[in-house]
């Protein structure tokens, strides 16, 4: 009687001998999806020392190329990163801005280093070998000595072609970088090219370390006056310091985004630029913000757009004319390099180095150290995170602000019953009384109001600082910020949120006796 017998299952995959006696394990793993060829996975196998093949470890490879193929993680195709990049590029949508960051990288580092390599040789070690590269020259110089040329092909050299130095690459630059190999290595992964993403083995770069420079109150003074040589410069240059808005930002700017009334600008779009191209796109955080604006800086708008009317010959500008524009109709925006590059010449006339954008930090660290709450700061400058940006970039000053708000504190509160001893301890003391008119936010108070009275400050003249008066008359920031004060309730100073007081019309000064007894009359 037959007995039936189960079918011997054919071993997967094949392993041939090679004429040096080593072993090549092959495994079909389909069809590639670029090439659309049969696709095989293999691995040789090293000869013996004694050149007898090793069929046990050829056994062994046989089943990790197995596992890989049946848990997805091997590599279905012999695609290079070249092909993977030209496939990624054509389906990424990113601001033609941001693409064309990523093109020059692809460009400039990556296909000449990396495009040539299968996605399946591509590993940790690779990467940072490749990252050591751009890290140490962003030239790809590997030691060479050459001529950097001002240009190609035949031409006269001058001091511009010189001698090539090393200089790596940015930590900008190297974030683009990863940020293409990162999108296509996923890419790669979802239609099944690779098993795992190759390019999650890079090592995260270090956080970017911010710290803004801003003008100081003196060059900001000094550049406010240069740039209202020319009207339409200078106040572009003004709303730039009210406002802290980009530079593309200030250049989409129309008639219409302003309400007079309610002393509101309204930022909704900016200006981007490529080369000679313009166009105009959403804000960075693809969100509007209205913006509030003193009645000085309203005041300076309205006699702008009268002056634009009349320039145009027009009786009124058109609500869609943009403010600041090359035509007298407001119908062109200005171009935002233009604008940069016409704000560092004028600060090189200066004798600065500057940007624009630096206008933007002066803003927020001036609107930061006169008091004004993160949230606020972050809201006006557009910034993303609820304050999250705006306290990573401006902590510093958050810090100087911090600072104040303790001196302030200090100075309010009243004397203490004890002291401290030239050993350092603590130790009781007997307060005595101090005639009033001892008082330190008195004495300075008398100081400025003789200088008021006497016309050493004129009308509409700012007061010192109060960090400088605190440093003048070696007294607490609160003390300094009581004598003025005393000045605004007898009316000799006009005092508003976030700026210096400003000195009023002598005729309505009080007699010094008034100053120092202010406290006297509200304790009546």
């Amino acid at each position: 009687m037959a007995t039936s017998s189960k079918p011997k299952r054919r071993p997967r995959g094949m392993i041939e001998t090679l004429p040096s006696g080593s072993l090549r394990v092959r495994i079909k793993a389909g069809i590639d999806p670029v090439t659309k060829k049969e696709h095989h996975l293999t691995e040789v196998v090293s000869a013996l020392p004694d050149g007898r093949s090793d069929w046990d470890q050829a056994e062994k490879v046989r089943t990790k190329l197995l596992n890989q193929l049946d848990e997805r993680r091997a590599p279905k195709t012999r695609a290079t990163l070249n092909q993977l990049l030209d496939k990624h590029f054509e389906l990424l949508k990113v601001e033609p801005k941001t693409m064309e960051g990523y093109e020059s990288v692809t460009r400039n580092h990556i296909r000449p280093l990396l495009g040539d390599q299968p996605l399946s040789k591509i590993d940790g070690n690779i990467l940072d070998s490749f990252y050591a590269v751009l890290r140490t020259c962003r030239a790809h110089c590997g030691g060479r000595k050459f001529v950097e040329h001002r240009k190609q092909g035949e031409h006269q050299c001058t001091k511009k072609c010189r001698p090539h130095e090393c200089k790596g690459l940015g930590v900008g630059s190297l974030r683009k970088i990863q940020a293409v190999l990162s999108g296509a290595g996923k890419r790669a992964k979802r239609w099944g090219w690779v098993g795992v993403n190759p390019f999650e083995l890079t090592e995260s770069l270090p956080g970017a370390q911010s710290n803004p420079q801003p003008p100081s109150v003196e060059q900001a003074a000094r550049i406010a006056t240069e740039a209202w040589r020319d009207l339409d410069w200078g106040m572009l240059v003004w709303l730039a310091f009210i406002t802290g808005a980009r530079r593309g930002e200030l250049c989409a700017l129309a008639w219409d985004r302003l309400d007079f009334s309610s002393r509101v600008l309204t930022i909704r779009s900016s200006i981007a630029q490529s080369g000679a191209k313009t166009w105009e796109k959403e804000t960075k955080t693809h969100q509007q913000r209205r913006i509030s604006l003193d009645e000085r800086t309203v005041a300076l708008l309205r006699s702008y757009r009268e002056h634009c009317a009349e320039r145009a010959g027009l009786k009124a500008m058109p609500a869609a004319a943009r403010i600041f524009s090359l035509k007298p109709d407001g119908s062109t925006w200005l171009k935002p390099d233009s604008v940069s590059q016409r704000y560092a010449r004028m600060c090189a006339r200066l004798g600065w180095d500057m940007n624009i954008h630096q206008l933007r930090h002066y803003s927020a660290t001036e609107l930061i150290a006169a008091g004004t709450d993160i949230r606020t700061v972050a809201g006006r400058l557009g910034h993303g995170g609820g304050g999250t940006t705006t306290l990573r970039v401006y902590s510093a000053w958050v810090a100087e602000a911090d600072d104040r708000a303790s001196g302030t504190l200090a100075g309010r509160l009243p004397d203490l019953p004890v002291a401290l001893s030239a050993e350092g301890k603590l130790a009781p003391v007997t307060p005595v009384a101090a005639p009033e008119d001892e008082s330190p936010y008195k004495g300075i108070a008398k100081d400025l109001q003789g200088a008021i009275v006497s016309g050493v400050l004129a009308p509409g003249q700012q007061l010192p600082t109060v960090a400088d008066l605190a440093k003048r008359y070696a007294v607490s920031f609160g003390t300094a910020q009581r004598a003025i004060a005393q000045l605004r309730v007898a009316g000799l100073v006009s005092v508003s949120r976030g700026k210096r007081a400003v000195v009023v019309d002598p005729a309505a000064a009080a007699e010094p006796a008034k100053v120092v007894g202010l406290d006297d009359r509200r304790r009546r």
